[in-house]
């Protein structure tokens, strides 16, 4: 990492193209702190985690995706719920970028998780990708957390971020992810 300045990767759970999760990551792009940047990946790419295809030759989708991990600084990752827990997209993404475990780029690799939702915002998903994340080894930025409950209301048609308390949160939560990751860093 150059001193003070922080690459992040921002990964969204949903492949939807209105989603407000990636809606949310979209909104970051917009008020990062001076020295961070961000790159959005999109998952659509990425197929499902077959044993098979890992021995026969890692698809080159896989590739960047555990690439541009490796090279970012953090990650910044939208959690949509499904049913209670994390999006098949989400954790199938993180079973190939975990694979193999001596060389996976999630290990040592700080995260914050922001989502948007239902009634909850995305607070047991985000519960849920914690135990993933233990397992995976990577370090947990935890305040403060960002879960927009009730969705529908803070974004427009396209999944644009319209709502300013969400927008301020957010931008509390880049600010201290960006002192988090220097902070690891000195």
């Amino acid at each position: 990492m150059v001193k003070n300045n922080v690459r992040v990767l921002g990964i969204s759970g949903s492949l939807r193209k209105s989603s407000f999760n990636t809606g949310l990551l979209r909104a970051a792009l917009q008020m990062l702190p001076e020295g961070m940047e961000m790159e959005i990946f999109s998952l659509s790419s990425i197929p499902l985690y077959n044993g098979d295809l890992e021995k026969s030759g890692v698809p080159e989708s896989v590739i960047e995706f555990k690439n541009k991990i490796a090279s970012a600084d953090a990650l910044l990752i939208a959690i949509p719920e499904y049913n209670y827990s994390i999006a098949g997209v989400l954790k199938n993404a993180i079973d190939w970028a975990s694979r193999p475990p001596k060389d996976s780029p999630l290990n040592g690799k700080p995260f914050a998780m922001i989502g948007a939702g239902g009634a909850l915002g995305t607070a047991r998903a985000q519960y849920h990708f914690r135990q993933v994340a233990v397992f995976t080894n990577m370090i947990t930025f935890n305040k403060p957390e960002l879960m927009v409950p009730k969705a529908n209301e803070k974004f427009d048609d396209k999944g644009n971020l319209v709502d300013d308390k969400v927008k301020d949160k957010l931008k509390k939560l880049l600010q201290e992810l960006y002192t988090f990751v220097v902070n690891l860093n000195k």
